[in-house]
Order: C-alpha cells, then structure tokens, then sequence
C-alpha cells in the first residue's frame, strides 16, 4: 500500500507511524503513537512536492482550530516529518463514516430512527454554525465526511476533510470556474463554479444529506450532465412520496432547503434543522424529538 514506506518513521520528535488509515490524491493519513503522552492520533501527511497541497493543509488546520470546541475534528499539532514533508496530527477516531453507516441500513430497507438522526445531526448543525459564523465554508459536506464515533470511545459524532475549506474574506483557492466538492452533494451555484460559494452552498449539501437519510436515495442523480441539469432546473422530488407516513409539508422544506437559487434558501444551517425536526415531529409514526 502506498504510504507504507513511512511506517517505523518519528515525525515531530514525537509521533511514530504504526499503520496506514487512508490515502487520498493529495495525502496518507497515518495511525501514529505519540511517545510524550502514549495516545494514539491520526497524522496527515502531505504527498511530497504537492505545494497546493501543503496550502490545503494549513487552511484546513486553521479552520479546525478556530472551530475548537465543536464537533470539529481537533487538532492537536502542526509539524513536519524530516524530509519536510507537511503533517497535521488529529485526535484518532474509532467508528465508522455516515456514508458506510447509512450504507448498511439501506441495504435491508431501512431508514435511520428520529432518536438516531438528532444525535448525529444536532452537533454538526451547531458546528456547521459556528464556521459559518467565522467565515468559514466547509464545501465538501457528506456522509463521508461525519464520522460516527464507536459507543466504546465516547461515541458522538465529528464533521471531517476542511480540505475544500472556503474562508470568505481570504484569497479563493480554487480557480475560477473549477467545481470542488462531491458532485451529489453540490449546490447548484458551485456547479456553475462560482467564485463566490457562500455558506448556502453548505445548508443546500446538508439537505441533500437529509433527503437521503430520510428516504435512501438522493434527490438527483445520473451521469455528471444529468445531475448538473437536474440541480439546476429540475422540480425538486417530493419526500412524501417517498415516505408517506412524513406530514405533506415535509414537500415545502425540501423546495426550500434544495432552492436553486440562494436567496430562497433556508439562510442558515441552524433554520433548516429547526424546519426538519418540526417535519418529524409532526409525523404520525414518528415519537417526538427531545
């Protein structure tokens, strides 16, 4: 496996590289020993000569951190291994993604329970907040990227991968007219590879996220040119059809959370998590949230 070659390095003075995680275009992430205080952490490690890369990391560490306190990945240092390569050094998370989790329920045609949902959302809506907030745009919300930590270790939940990490005020990192993100999960706006993606973009991806864990299926999908025309002109398919024992209204917040255009979004996170409950609870088989 590649990445494997690092294994037995120390990097920082502190961190020794025990096994391979996950590997991506731009980067291995190791599982590591930290031989100061004995846990074990997750260390990131940028491919060598990836400059792009190396600005990737540092901007999603700086947005990690500024997000200390939610249920952001921490971070617990920024170093380098000694060939110079770039290393950000997390907490090690035991569990599984979302997408792995919602990938096993649907398999038997099930569907996540209420109690279910608002555990792992309610974190990630207040997370997703809070960057909002500081002028931080995820870009690349998705089941992949919420981590469901394991009972045994705590359990609750963690938003991953700040690598497509848009602050507002800051130089754009992405070029003009390149699409980032996951294309299902994409707004229509960063579709057109709009220059000025805003927080919208990530309120859109998380009622795409809903959509699924409530009926499981996407709202679009298809080859790239099909989902792109489908996201930006198609109606918006009823949730109701799909779950008919959701109140009829359930309808309107989809309209509304998957608005092609911006200004008839739901403008925060927060706004349309507080619509979602009241869908739920108004449902005739569901028990109230608490």
């Amino acid at each position: 496996m590649e990445g494997e070659e690092r294994l037995g390095e120390v990097v920082g003075g502190r961190y020794e590289l025990r096994g391979v995680l996950g590997q991506g275009g731009q980067s291995v992430i190791y599982r590591a020993k930290d031989h100061v205080d004995g846990d074990e952490v997750a260390v990131k490690i940028i491919k060598a000569g990836d400059r792009d890369g190396v600005d990737r990391l540092f901007r999603e560490a700086r947005a990690l951190v500024s997000l200390g306190g939610t249920a952001a990945l921490r971070v617990l240092h920024q170093t380098r291994a000694a060939d110079g390569a770039a290393c950000l050094v997390t907490e090690l998370l035991r569990g599984r993604d979302l997408d792995e989790h919602l990938r096993e329920i649907e398999a038997d045609g099930g569907r996540m329970e209420q109690r279910e949902i608002v555990a792992t959302f309610e974190p990630i809506v207040k997370t997703l907040d809070a960057a909002h907030e500081r002028g931080i745009v995820h870009r690349d919300l998705k089941p992949a990227n919420i981590f469901v930590i394991h009972p045994a270790y705590g359990g609750g939940v963690r938003l991953l991968d700040f690598g497509f990490t848009r602050f507002v005020h800051a130089r754009p990192m992405t070029a003009p007219g390149v699409v980032a993100g996951s294309p299902t999960y994409l707004a229509p706006e960063a579709w057109a590879g709009a220059s000025d993606v805003d927080h919208r973009a990530d309120v859109y991806a998380l009622g795409v996220v809903l959509f699924r864990v409530l009926s499981g299926q996407l709202p679009f999908s298809g080859r790239v040119n099909e989902l792109l025309n489908a996201v930006r002109k198609a109606p918006r398919p009823s949730l109701h059809a799909l779950r008919p024992d959701l109140p009829e209204v359930v309808d309107g917040w989809v309209e509304r959370a998957l608005a092609v255009e911006r200004e008839e979004r739901f403008q925060k996170a927060s706004a349309l998590w507080s619509a979602f409950v009241t869908c739920l609870e108004r449902s005739s088989k569901a028990p109230p949230a608490s």
